[in-house]
């Protein structure tokens, strides 16, 4: 006699991994070129979620930013709000002092045990990686989303990094081109999202007499 059982509900089986995006920066200000890679990155990588973090105190900027972080956030959240998908994340605000991405990493693991964190750098950036606090560590944390050109090639990838590459079509936009835009009252529309526009309007944070 054929015996049958019922399938297993769907709640017994293992939620697959969570598959986050990191995307540090400044962000000062964020621009659509941050944006556009950010959703570019998510959607070919298929993450789940893909969150642009604010660094408080970035080292490698060497006292290099303008606006602070509690204000760079809120442009961060501003332009998010017409990004589904993107989220601002101020964990490293809250954490105060100078910024290692790896500490981030760690936070983000504890809240998220078993995710698989990528990591969304610059083809530029590949090459510092065994520079940054904790790079060994970080090294066996997470996947390096490596932005590049189409076509264009990368610099050699250091031992022990797990490294994917995404090409993404840039926006040629920087954030001290937009700053010295601001500065002298030139136009912004097109480099930056309107959320953030609006918010400037309220704020001039990079107008010459601040």
């Amino acid at each position: 006699m054929r015996r049958w059982w019922p399938p297993s509900p769907v709640s017994s089986l293992p939620a697959p991994a969570l598959r986050l995006g990191l995307f540090g920066g400044t962000f000062d200000p964020v621009h659509r070129g941050h944006l556009e890679a950010a959703r570019q990155v998510k959607e070919a990588l298929d993450l789940d979620r893909m969150l642009l973090m604010v660094a408080n105190d970035p080292w490698q900027k060497d006292g290099g930013v303008v606006a602070s972080a509690e204000d760079r956030l809120a442009m961060v959240t501003a332009a998010c709000v017409d990004c589904p998908g993107l989220e601002p994340g101020r964990m490293e605000i809250d954490r105060g002092g100078v910024t290692y991405t790896v500490d981030t990493v760690d936070e983000l693991l504890e809240a998220n045990p078993g995710a698989r964190i990528y990591l969304v750098v610059g083809a530029d950036v590949v090459s510092q990686l065994p520079t940054w606090g904790g790079a060994e560590r970080l090294s066996h944390l997470v996947t390096v989303a490596v932005i590049n050109r189409p076509g264009a090639e990368i610099g050699p990838v250091p031992p022990g990094w797990n490294v994917e590459v995404v090409e993404v079509e840039p926006l040629d936009i920087s954030s001290t081109g937009v700053r010295e835009r601001l500065r002298t009252g030139g136009e912004v529309d097109g480099l930056l999202p309107p959320p953030v526009v609006r918010l400037l309007e309220e704020r001039p944070l990079y107008a010459a007499n601040r």
